[in-house]
């Protein structure tokens, strides 16, 4: 079951989170879902942990099932 939330983002962030969804086909819910998945699968006690090629590899390499919305 979906969940509703509100979040705040800078908004050229924003921007560019969205054309990077668009651009997959995918909702920036699902995309953000996604990141929030992938992050969360590891335990790290602070941001700093987070290694920045995890970042990358999370984009790059996901083996993703989008669920699209119908049209």
């Amino acid at each position: 079951m979906d969940a509703k939330v509100t979040l705040s983002f800078d908004e050229s962030v924003l921007a560019s989170a969205k054309a990077y969804a668009e651009a997959r086909h995918i909702s920036l819910s699902r995309f953000t879902e996604l990141l929030f998945r992938k992050l969360t699968a590891k335990k790290y006690d602070t941001l700093e942990e987070l290694p920045v090629a995890d970042w990358v590899n999370i984009l790059a390499e996901s083996d993703v099932q989008y669920k699209r919305a119908a049209k």
